[in-house]
């Protein structure tokens, strides 16, 4: 019988998640039933959505369980298969990260075509790209000539979010970041237009700096200080795509204390949840896919090596340790 290591949440975090939060655990895998497949996971993805489930809160998806797996978006190959569906050697997508071996029913995997490296299908060809894809063009509704802000612009959602803004024909791309290297990583390799580093000042000054003429598009990862920030700079009938607030995932941070701008600006303020929009998914592989293909889109990543270590990478990412995806590599 093949032996799998999986992390367990061992105890919910107070503020940032600690090792004494997670447990690894050695488990018997079992061998697949008629209609299921096993699979080896190859790589899975760590992404900052995981904290909140890590609480006993209700929420759009349920919290983790205390002393059971945790899960996520990971990529794998199949080993063994009892179904007419999948065949070992294919590469498949689903959600049982955080664990070495996976066995469950073939239609709870997605076949993929490894036009890519599997990677990828965790970040510019899955859920962050998918992200960044739909609230920047269906949510926030970018149009050529808007001036778009997007904070936490180093990491997997936001340096896509900029990068298609630009090819969407934004007149002028700004970001924010927690670092002068990932500052001029945004201007000299993603092609934003202008960059800074969130620790540096004020934020609303900063972005007045970045952005004289005010924000058409403010796609939002951070939330706090920075949502402050765009009201201010926002023009009137500006639209922001609500994605994540990063900043009050460990502890609650203030709201803005600005939202009375809204009304005299006519902002449209919309929050979403991606899995609304699973129906864009073949819209992002034909689009986004050819642009990755013909290297217009860079998808940076952060790798961590070994399972043992997914929890450090977790921390790692709320910590902004990261420059675009953060996966471990298995």
């Amino acid at each position: 019988m093949t032996v799998g290591r999986e992390i367990h949440l061992a105890s919910r975090p107070v503020a940032m998640p600690t090792p004494d939060n997670f447990r690894l655990v050695e488990v018997a895998v079992p061998e697949p039933a008629e209609g299921q497949v096993k699979v080896r996971n190859l790589v899975m993805s760590v992404d900052p959505y995981m904290r909140g489930r890590m609480n006993d809160v209700k929420s759009y998806v349920p919290p983790f369980a205390l002393d059971a797996v945790l899960d996520g978006g990971a990529v794998g190959e199949v080993v063994e298969s009892r179904s007419p569906d999948l065949k070992p050697g294919d590469l498949v997508l689903h959600g049982y990260g955080w664990r070495e071996w996976a066995v469950d029913d073939a239609r709870r995997f997605r076949k993929l075509d490894p036009v890519a490296p599997p990677s990828a299908f965790l970040g510019v060809l899955g859920m962050p790209g998918l992200t960044a894809y739909v609230g920047l063009l269906d949510i926030a509704a970018m149009k050529p000539g808007d001036t778009v802000f997007v904070s936490g612009a180093a990491g997997a959602v936001g340096s896509l979010v900029g990068q298609l803004a630009r090819l969407k024909g934004a007149a002028r791309v700004v970001g924010s970041a927690g670092s002068a290297a990932k500052v001029a990583h945004l201007t000299d390799d993603l092609g934003f237009d202008a960059a800074f580093n969130y620790r540096d000042g004020d934020v609303s000054q900063l972005l007045k700096q970045a952005a004289p003429d005010g924000i058409d598009v403010y796609f939002d990862n951070v939330g706090g200080d920075h949502l402050t920030a765009a009201i201010a700079r926002a023009k009137v009938f500006a639209r922001f795509a609500l994605c994540g607030a990063i900043s009050a995932y460990n502890e609650p941070v203030p709201g803005p204390d600005n939202m009375t701008l809204m009304i005299g600006k006519r902002l449209t303020m919309r929050g979403f949840i991606v899995s609304d929009h699973n129906d864009r998914m073949p819209d992002l592989i034909r689009e986004v896919g050819a642009w990755y293909a013909a290297g217009e889109i860079k998808a940076e990543e952060t790798v961590v090596d070994g399972l043992e270590n997914a929890p450090e990478a977790l921390t790692g990412l709320l910590r902004g340790a990261n420059t675009g995806k953060m996966v471990v590599k298995l």
